[in-house]
């Protein structure tokens, strides 16, 4: 009985729903379903949209790595030419020093051929370059008569006229040298070679002063047969050893590296 009360309540209720209502709810109900795809094709649609964000900015990340790395490299790059450039600069500094210091020998070695012209014309005297120093070299054998230490009258004439032109020479000191060939000397007072140059190296030395040369600006030295300009095996060659040398002493402060090498000196003493 209850069932078929039912029954006819629903036949009844179903039977109240108009067929425009009806319509209306399925219209209705089929926009619904396509506004749920169209949601969903937008969902979809920006969920593709952020997957190519986050690969972009992968990408974006990976070439901000690599810029990075290029950035590091450019600065260690331009760190590197930098220091370059500073080594070229100071090494260029440094040639212009070395550069006004060969060019200040070369005007002081011209002003003192300029000097001793007239001895040089005259064949008393060479002026020459050795190892960079400029060298005023006298013949022994104009100087001296052989085996003897005491200058002969022209000899002591010849050094202070040497004598004389060095000491215009401002802020240079000289060193006297002397100078033998290798024939053996043995004497009471001259045992050697080294003993003969060495005290002919000091007469030329005492004459110099007496000449007006400052002591302070002078120094001997013997180097006996030990440093041969000629050929010992003739008698030209030996003529040519038997000398005085009188050097001019490079002037070392105007030299490159002076400055570090005084600091050095002066740490050596602590």
């Amino acid at each position: 009985m209850r069932f078929v009360l039912l029954s006819v309540l629903l036949s009844l209720s179903v039977g109240c729903v108009s067929s425009g209502t009806h319509d209306a709810l399925l219209k209705k109900h089929a926009n619904e379903v396509q506004r749920g795809k169209g949601l969903e094709a937008a969902l979809a649609e920006e969920i593709g949209k952020v997957a190519a964000l986050t690969r972009d900015k992968q990408a974006l990340e990976l070439r901000l790595q690599e810029l990075t790395v290029e950035k590091a490299n450019l600065l260690k790059d331009q760190s590197q030419l930098t220091n370059s450039i500073e080594d070229m600069q100071s090494a260029l500094r440094e040639l212009e020093t070395r550069r006004r210091a060969a060019e200040a020998r070369v005007a002081e070695f011209k002003s003192l051929l300029d000097r001793f012209k007239p001895l040089m014309d005259a064949g008393r005297l060479r002026v020459k370059m050795v190892a960079g120093r400029m060298v005023v070299e006298l013949a022994t054998d104009v100087l001296f008569d052989s085996g003897k230490a005491k200058l002969s009258e022209e000899g002591a004439k010849a050094v202070q006229e040497v004598a004389g032109l060095l000491v215009t020479i401002p802020e240079r000191d000289f060193q006297v040298e002397g100078h033998t060939d290798n024939v053996p000397i043995s004497s009471s007072r001259f045992p050697s070679n080294w003993v003969l140059a060495s005290a002919r190296a000091l007469t030329v030395v005492e004459t110099m002063v007496e000449a007006g040369m400052p002591p302070k600006r002078l120094s001997g030295a013997s180097y006996g047969e030990h440093r041969p300009v000629g050929d010992n095996e003739t008698d030209e060659g030996k003529a040519r050893n038997r000398r005085i040398e009188i050097v001019v002493v490079p002037d070392l402060s105007s030299l490159p590296g002076f400055e570090e090498l005084k600091k050095m000196g002066k740490q050596g003493q602590m």
